[in-house]
């Protein structure tokens, strides 16, 4: 342990008694010191409650440790190089954002990123105390093929242009502030003006698992409505952009409906999916590729298709899935982009490859007919 005496937190640049009243007003948390290839991380955090640190994906849950009879609870983690993970601290069965962070992701979790983890450019802190904004534009998505009810927002950059569908909309609407990022993105030049759907997901696992009637919707219900809105939109130039599940449910799309999807930007895909996998104790022990490489085995004409993969670099069991998906569909005529991300399967992680990616599928040229 580092921890040692009474000056024990010096080593991450921190002074003053461990839970004095100056301490806490200088403390700032998490803090990383290189340790053989990585790093320890020290975590923070301020009550009398015993509490743990969880983290999204990456590692089981480390328990925090009390500074003698003090209200200072600390953690050292070691971190991989080249990581970024949201984390939350468990007290009793809340879960709490650590409020030493500026970095959050919703009320109620935070980020840490080791030093070497390349920075995010576009996105704000977004921390636990913030309100993220919305667009202005509600569009009533009722009944039809899916059932139900549900409220998409809509959102033009920059005056407006093709149309990104966000899948899991609402976690980039209220985790993380992707309208704002998107705008940032427009401004500084780095991607052209775009509209951004968000579209909320109402049961994941069933209607992102490969299923029809999911992009029958959205080609016959949800686009009309976007055009029929009044928000400049230019549903042609369609790029759908999903994660995990939705990368797995963009990609069915792109092959199931190539006149729809020709333009995806897919982090960490499930594509260890085939039907009934989700249930079982290993999602990720059946085939390689899963169902998705069965129906790339077909033979399908992808040259129309332009998709950008993203994986984390610390989903061990993922890669596999994901590069022999890579590799079928570039063999099959696609224009592909491959990336790794600094994370595990965390949307902390996706975030940069989002704008990236969005802004690569719009690079190229063409409408789809």
């Amino acid at each position: 342990m580092r921890l040692v005496g009474e000056e024990a937190f010096t080593a991450y640049g921190l002074r003053g008694t461990p839970g004095s009243d100056g301490f806490w007003a200088a403390a700032s948390t998490p803090l990383s010191v290189p340790e053989g290839d990585g790093w320890t991380t020290l975590f923070l955090r301020r009550g009398f409650e015993a509490a743990s640190v969880v983290f999204e994906s990456w590692s089981e849950p480390v328990p925090l440790r009390r500074w003698g009879d003090t209200d200072c609870w600390y953690a050292e983690v070691r971190m991989p190089v080249r990581l970024r993970v949201t984390y939350w601290f468990r007290v009793g069965g809340a879960a709490y954002a650590d409020p030493l962070n500026p970095v959050g992701a919703g009320g109620d979790r935070s980020v840490a990123a080791t030093p070497d983890a390349p920075a995010q450019p576009h996105w704000p802190a977004g921390g636990a105390d913030g309100v993220l904004p919305l667009p202005r534009t509600r569009l009533r998505w009722t009944g039809g093929l899916l059932g139900g009810r549900r409220t998409v927002r809509v959102h033009p950059v920059g005056g407006g242009g093709p149309v990104v569908l966000l899948l899991d909309g609402d976690d980039w609407l209220h985790l993380h502030p992707a309208m704002t990022a998107f705008e940032s993105a427009v401004a500084g030049g780095d991607m052209p003006p775009v509209t951004l759907v968000f579209l909320p997901a109402r049961d994941r696992t069933t209607e992102f698992g490969c299923r029809p009637q999911l992009w029958e919707a959205v080609r016959d219900e949800l686009l009309p409505l976007v055009v029929d809105s009044g928000v400049p939109a230019d549903p042609g130039r369609l790029v759908v952009a999903g994660q995990s599940l939705g990368g797995l449910s963009a990609l069915y799309a792109a092959l199931r409906f190539p006149d729809l999807v020709a333009r995806v930007a897919c982090q960490s895909a499930s594509c260890w999916w085939t039907p009934g996998s989700a249930e079982l104790a290993d999602p990720l022990g059946g085939p390689v590729g899963g169902f998705l490489a069965g129906l790339l085995r077909e033979g399908p004409d992808l040259s129309g298709l332009r998709i950008a993969f993203d994986v984390g670099e610390h989903e061990r069991r993922m890669l596999p899935h994901c590069e022999l998906v890579e590799s079928l569909v570039s063999g099959a005529g696609a224009t592909v982009r491959v990336a790794r991300s600094p994370s595990g399967h965390d949307r902390a992680g996706w975030r940069h490859a989002l704008l990236r990616d969005v802004a690569w599928a719009l690079a190229g040229s063409g409408r789809r007919s």
